[in-house]
């Protein structure tokens, strides 16, 4: 699997394909993206061998691609299909989004590797290990934020977790961590932002009489919740819904949405352009 941006320019996808050609690499999927805005060109490609002349292991392909990616600036990863990102998930309290990812994952539908589960509480201890899944409770101890979060940053390092998945992770990530995860980190929230912020989101909404629930996952910045958008989706609802059907859609919506990013990310099908992301769905 290659993808890679470049400042774009003509010729890009024939120096691709025809790369690829002369070594026997059967193409199977390409799709790629010109944003005239800022003059960059996207490009995600799955490919196999297709002949006697394909090289032999990775290192041998990335030398056959290198002088193409270095005649147009490529910022590119060569990545095995097969291979499935290691990530690790932080959770609180709330379940519907950990347990969605753990079914999917435990049922072949999700190709990632869950390395662990983190959390500032002892809650999800039961559901994680049920699965089969390293659970690490790291409890936010008074003046101890900075000592945690420590701990959560060393353990991604503990666990080579290519990603941190925040699975309504209650908790503010500080700046400087966010810029060191940057790209690797998923949060997932409701879509009222910027409105109803802080607690009680959808009694408030409720109060408010709104005709939309949603969810956004994205990538997360040194910027609160405003990070670049891999996936949204929205539930229209009406003056007949309560408050706890409001949250029901609303969690419903929240776990698909956080798992088709998740899911999108893992497949190499996402990749960062400014503020915004290009996803190859």
């Amino acid at each position: 699997m290659l993808t890679f941006t470049c400042a774009d320019r003509v010729g890009i996808v024939a120096a691709v394909a025809g790369a690829l050609a002369e070594r026997d690499g059967f193409i199977l999927d390409s799709q790629q993206y010109a944003d005239l805005e800022t003059g960059r060109f996207f490009m995600r490609v799955a490919f196999r061998a297709g002949g006697p002349r394909f090289p032999g292991d990775g290192a041998e392909l990335r030398a056959a691609l290198a002088p193409v990616a270095e005649r147009y600036g490529f910022a590119w990863t060569l990545t095995d299909s097969g291979e499935r990102p290691r990530m690790l998930i932080a959770v609180s309290k709330a379940s519907h989004c950990l347990n969605d990812l753990l079914h999917r994952w435990r049922t072949g539908a999700l190709p990632i590797a869950i390395v662990g589960v983190v959390s500032n509480h002892d809650t999800m201890r039961a559901l994680t290990e049920w699965h089969g899944i390293p659970y690490h409770h790291l409890p936010v101890e008074p003046d101890g934020l900075a000592a945690q979060e420590a701990a959560l940053e060393a353990l991604v390092g503990e666990t080579g977790a290519e990603y941190l998945v925040l699975a309504r992770y209650m908790r503010i990530l500080s700046a400087g961590l966010a810029e060191r995860l940057a790209g690797r980190c998923i949060n997932i929230h409701h879509s009222f932002l910027p409105g109803f912020k802080g607690a009680r989101p959808y009694h408030r909404a409720h109060e408010r009489g709104v005709k939309l629930i949603g969810a956004t996952a994205h990538f997360v910045t040194a910027d609160l919740d405003e990070g670049p958008i891999i996936e949204q989706a929205v539930e229209r609802v009406d003056h007949r819904r309560g408050v706890d059907e409001l949250i029901r859609i609303g969690r419903d919506v929240e776990a698909q949405v956080l798992a088709r990013a998740v899911g999108w990310v893992a497949e190499r099908r996402v990749l960062l352009n400014g503020l915004r992301t290009v996803v190859f769905r």
